[in-house]
């Protein structure tokens, strides 16, 4: 099996540790909407990275962990039950840097 391509997202099952960066656009500042992606990352797990508040109104987050526990944190700022209201997600995957003591707001 080739392994995917480094934009493609991991399988839901997969331990192996990426990077999501993914960019989260609507009405997302200025609502918690940081403050939830930090809870709900400490909540799924083994999840580093941040969500930091962009000039365009769009929030960055970097989650660096497991491919299945990023999976869940994109489904969640996709469809969960966010503050503010999201209008889409972009992301990109990528193998993890590292660098990050736990999960921060920006």
């Amino acid at each position: 099996m080739c392994p995917s391509p480094p934009h493609a997202p991991p399988p839901a099952d997969s331990a192996v540790p990426v990077r999501m960066t993914a960019w989260v656009r609507g009405h997302v500042q200025g609502v918690g909407f940081r403050w939830h992606t930090r809870a709900r990352a400490l909540a799924i797990g083994e999840l580093r990275g941040f969500a930091l508040n962009t000039a365009d109104g769009r929030v960055q987050v970097v989650a660096e962990g497991p491919g299945e526990r990023c999976l869940s944190l994109l489904r969640w700022l996709r469809e969960g039950d966010t503050p503010g209201r999201v209008e889409g997600v972009t992301e990109i995957w990528d193998t993890p840097r590292g660098g990050y003591e736990g999960f921060a707001i920006r």
